[in-house]
């Protein structure tokens, strides 16, 4: 088993190859083996899974899922970690380096069998690749990811609260919540300013026309201070109308429907 990676240790390794962490990048690498353990406890993986992991960073994350016996592709955007990322990998025929923006990659087609997506995701990219594998990539069946603590919060929100939005909906809409976690700032190198936590994330069926649901939440949350009869009228003919198919209120705002009261204006609608 491969040693794992320490605060020391990330650090050397960082210095032997002159790279120093960017904030443009939101890198923030995890060196607390304690967590990596966890993380791969939660993305419940073996021989014969694939995962995909975006950011790898010093690679960490990449060797303890390698270890599982899983398939691992691990996408870099940043070239200069090559030669660590080459350098922990190197003995490791089932991991896979791709060194190209996550951000550019089809997740949708990318893939022909089933994967999850375990990673300690970039700040900078996180809550967008999260919400575009919920809402397009039919073969994903898990998430294990690491983001801001502010993310995991509007991820998981219900509503009403001042967190809840676009991301609430689309989880809410199209996956189960299955667990999540705090993790210190002082585990990373460098260390962020604001807390991460973990979240995991398990794609559930689309119960009807959930595209729809998304969009009208868009619109809603767009101008989510004025009431659905006005937030919704550039895309809905007549809002009011909508509305009352869906047992709704008119005069509601944004944050007092519920994911499903998403999905019931979409069917008034579309059908």
């Amino acid at each position: 088993m491969t040693t794992p990676q320490t605060r020391s240790t990330i650090m050397a390794m960082l210095d032997r190859h002159g790279v120093r962490p960017r904030k443009p990048l939101g890198q923030h690498f995890l060196a607390d083996p304690n967590i990596v353990r966890k993380i791969v406890g939660l993305a419940q993986v073996g021989p014969g899974d694939l995962v995909v992991e975006v950011g790898p960073g010093t690679g960490a994350l990449t060797v303890a899922l390698a270890e599982t016996g899983a398939d691992v592709v691990a996408i870099e955007v940043d070239g200069r970690l090559r030669g660590i990322l080459e350098g922990v990998t190197g003995e490791l025929p089932n991991v896979v380096l791709r060194f190209e923006d996550a951000t550019e990659v089809d997740f949708a087609s990318e893939f022909d069998r089933t994967w999850s997506l375990v990673a300690n995701l970039p700040y900078n990219v996180g809550t967008q690749l999260i919400l575009d594998i919920l809402r397009s990539a039919s073969l994903c069946r898990r998430l294990v990811v690491m983001v801001q603590k502010e993310v995991a919060d509007r991820l998981m929100a219900g509503p009403g609260g001042k967190e809840y939005g676009i991301p609430s909906v689309v989880v809410g809409l199209t996956a189960r919540v299955g667990g999540s976690f705090r993790v210190p700032a002082q585990v990373f190198v460098p260390a962020p300013n604001v807390g991460s936590a973990v979240v995991v994330l398990e794609p559930a069926p689309r119960p009807g026309p959930v595209d729809e649901a998304i969009r009208l939440a868009g619109a809603a949350f767009g101008q989510r201070r004025k009431m659905l009869r006005a937030s919704l009228r550039r895309v809905l003919g007549d809002p009011i109308a909508a509305c009352e198919r869906a047992g709704l209120d008119p005069t509601a705002r944004a944050e007092e429907l519920s994911p499903g009261d998403y999905l019931r204006l979409a069917e008034a609608v579309v059908t």
